[in-house]
């Protein structure tokens, strides 16, 4: 070839489609903004006008319904149904698109659609999951945007549980798609698929162990590897990685077992051929296959020939039909280790009648043995699990009920509290886990509630932090936490060690008092107490202003809080309040970025809300750290100017601690946390702060607080706020 007669090429290679070597690339201890950056509107093709809530509205339920009932017996030559049934892979795919879902930072789950986009898309666990979702395109083709591809594939996994037998628990619209892939959910830090489970685990032999927030055991794997413990058959050490797995999601042991068995009720694993002759996942996959991955050269490459797992079979004699099938071929016959056609390990009986065999998929006059992985024995032979498998079995109502309202869980636990549910299907019952709180009273003298703070002697500290502290909890991902409910007065939440206790208790005692007097909430108390104390910052920084409120919170109690569910919720780190706990693998002020993203927070607004809380003067501890003002208490800019100002000296005095000194006359002016400093050393921080130090900002600073601050406290108004985050 002649390459002096080819063009140039008319861009600059990587400016467009590849990043080749970022910023962190170059610079790998840089502060990585990129956390706060995510959902950016302009990457929404429905305009920020579009409300799905409205939309629902117009949807024809019933019609879906039916159209998925119709669709799980329509099979497509281009890839044909198991057994003429498509239930199996639609219920993979509604559950993988779950499953992700992990109690520690709420990350994960159904509730956005993410399953269309990388990593997940592309994970090997989720393999032919492509298919699923383009079975499902004609559906959402003719529904358009009445219905978004999170309800859709999560109610398709719902309508093929019922056309097999199944009385589901119920079912909720109002998952909203995103439309970009979710870079800050951490994966792992390993560099390959399916990685050794040990890179993840201080000791693989003590799954407790296991990195946080990570809830699989394998880069790639939804739950475990099915193998057994980095592919080893041994089902007692995989009972054990099950149970610490299912506990990171949201599962006790029971729901466990429930989940495990009804997921294995129906549908049949796929490795009849070698997995190491399947072409790239879609992400890799080249343009012409048009978004679908993993091709398989192997015979037809579908049907009796598809391979995903490596395992090969189905576990029940009859895997379209709801029945009892998984515990009776469980327990009546005894299990033998073999490798599939793919080369996987699993369990096959070593005594079964030819009647008992699930048939073929393709002709129902062949039959093939059933089989187990590694985690189905885990069932059977783990004490604890064994009671409660010999129990569902033994009563099928029991069992049906307990998996309908684990998968209800399952598929639901990250849409956030009841009041956001949407549908005829929503069911009546309160459940615990969805964090009840009840509705508060809006008929009241906001103004003489405020009266009455005012002269109840509590500083603007006092109220100031209370206030956030209470509001702090909010997590974006799974819409939990919050300042509605108040649980700040409740167990675990009074006792932990960033509320400051003893502080709190007086500072409640206070309130509650109030709250009692006024007969309103005590959550709406002590946001309306936050709101005041920024007010009387404001006045004594030269400013009127009236911070916006919305009545309506109400009071939690102990009986509607599932406290072990709220522990994950403990900040272990505020940068807003410069505390930190202890010493981490992270730094301080990556934790912040993490508080901040799961509170839905841009850059910009955490950093104005860091240096009008520094000035407020409401570190954890009374601690001065950061307090670059000479007027605490006072609503001003202070911390920007100061930050900026060329006549100090910064330097380093201890762990994490920093001295501010006059650049002349040496004299220890304040002293700083790494938090502090960031925001004049990130250039991209600087960048706003440098905006908030101009003289022409004071009243952009006030503003830009208040509005922040307001976000904030209202977050969990899901009657306010429609999606929860405003």
């Amino acid at each position: 070839m002649d390459t002096n007669k080819m063009g140039k090429c008319p861009v600059m290679h990587g400016g467009i489609t590849s990043t080749k070597k970022s910023v962190i690339d170059w610079w790998p201890n840089s502060l990585n903004l990129d956390i706060l950056h995510q959902h950016d509107q302009k990457t929404n093709p429905l305009g920020a006008d579009f409300d799905y809530q409205e939309e629902l509205k117009k949807l024809d339920v019933e019609g879906l319904k039916k159209d998925l009932h119709d669709l799980m017996t329509d099979s497509q030559d281009w890839w044909p149904a198991d057994w003429g049934h498509y239930g199996g892979l639609m219920i993979r795919m509604a559950w993988h698109a779950a499953g992700s879902y992990r109690v520690s930072d709420g990350r994960g789950g159904a509730g956005t659609g993410n399953l269309r986009f990388a990593p997940l898309n592309s994970w090997p666990d989720n393999t032919s999951l492509d298919k699923a979702r383009r079975l499902l395109w004609p559906i959402k083709q003719k529904y358009g945007n009445k219905v978004s591809w999170a309800d859709l594939m999560i109610l398709a996994g719902n309508i093929a549980y019922e056309s097999m037998g199944l009385k589901t628990f119920g079912f909720s619209f109002g998952r909203e798609d995103i439309w970009h892939p979710e870079k800050d959910v951490y994966w792992g830090a390993e560099k390959e698929w399916l990685a050794p489970s040990d890179e993840r685990y201080e000791n693989v032999e003590d799954p407790s162990t296991m990195e946080n927030p990570l809830a699989a055991v394998q880069m790639g794997l939804i739950y475990v590897n099915p193998e057994g413990v980095n592919g080893n058959p041994d089902p007692m050490k995989t009972a054990a990685q099950v149970r610490e797995t299912f506990k990171r999601m949201a599962m006790n042991d029971e729901e466990t077992v429930a989940l495990a068995a009804g997921g294995h009720t129906v549908g049949k694993t796929h490795g009849n051929g070698d997995a190491g002759a399947l072409g790239p996942e879609p992400e890799l996959a080249p343009i012409e296959q048009q978004g679908f991955g993993w091709a398989n050269p192997h015979k037809s490459g579908k049907g009796r020939y598809a391979i995903t797992s490596g395992i090969e079979g189905a576990w029940t004699t009859n895997p379209t039909k709801w029945d009892n099938g998984y515990f009776k071929m469980l327990f009546e016959h005894e299990w033998e280790l073999k490798k599939s056609p793919a080369g996987a390990w699993q369990w096959e009986p070593t005594n079964i009648s030819e009647e008992d065999k699930p048939v073929d998929v393709e002709d129902p006059s062949i039959r093939h043995n059933p089989i187990m992985t590694d985690a189905d024995m885990a069932m059977r032979i783990d004490p604890i699990y064994k009671e409660i498998s010999l129990r569902f079995k033994e009563d099928q109502d029991y069992f049906s009920d307990t998996f309908a309202r684990a998968w209800f869980k399952l598929t639901h636990r990250d849409m956030g509290p009841k009041s956001r549910y949407f549908g005829p299907d929503v069911p009546e019952e309160d459940l615990i886990w969805q964090d009840p709180v009840p509705s508060g009273t809006t008929d009241y003298d906001v103004a003489a509630v405020k009266s009455k703070i005012a002269a109840s002697g509590l500083s603007i500290s006092d109220m100031v932090s209370t206030a956030w502290d209470s509001a702090r909890t909010f997590r974006g991902s799974d819409l939990r936490g919050g300042a509605n409910g108040a649980r700040i007065r409740l167990a675990p939440q009074k006792n932990w060690e960033g509320n400051e206790p003893k502080r709190l208790a007086r500072v409640l005692g206070v309130l509650e008092t109030i709250a009692s007097d006024a007969g309103i909430s005590v959550a709406d108390t002590i946001v309306l107490a936050g709101n005041l104390g920024i007010e009387q910052a404001a006045k004594a920084a030269g400013y009127d202003i009236s911070v916006p409120f919305t009545p309506g919170r109400g009071d939690a109690a102990d009986e509607m809080t599932d406290a072990e569910s709220f522990a994950p919720l403990e900040p272990l780190a505020d940068g807003y309040r410069n505390w930190l706990k202890k010493d981490y693998v992270v730094s301080p002020e990556e934790l912040m970025l993490d508080r901040t993203q799961l509170m839905g927070l841009t850059a910009p607004e955490m950093t104005v809300l860091i240096g009008g809380m520094r000035v407020l003067g409401t570190n954890h501890g009374g601690t001065k750290h950061g307090v670059f003002t000479d007027n605490e208490g006072a609503l001003t800019n202070d911390f920007f100017v100061n930050l900026t100002d060329m006549a100090n000296t910064w330097k380093p005095s201890d762990h994490n601690l920093y001295e501010i000194r006059d650049r002349n006359t040496g004299k220890l002016k304040w002293t700083a946390t790494r938090i502090d400093l960031v925001f004049g050393s990130n250039s991209i921080l600087r960048s706003y702060v440098e905006i908030y130090a101009q003289d022409d900002s004071k009243d952009k600073f006030v503003n830009d607080f208040v509005k922040a601050w307001t976000k904030v406290m209202n977050a969990d108004r899901f009657d306010v706020n429609s999606n929860g985050v405003s």
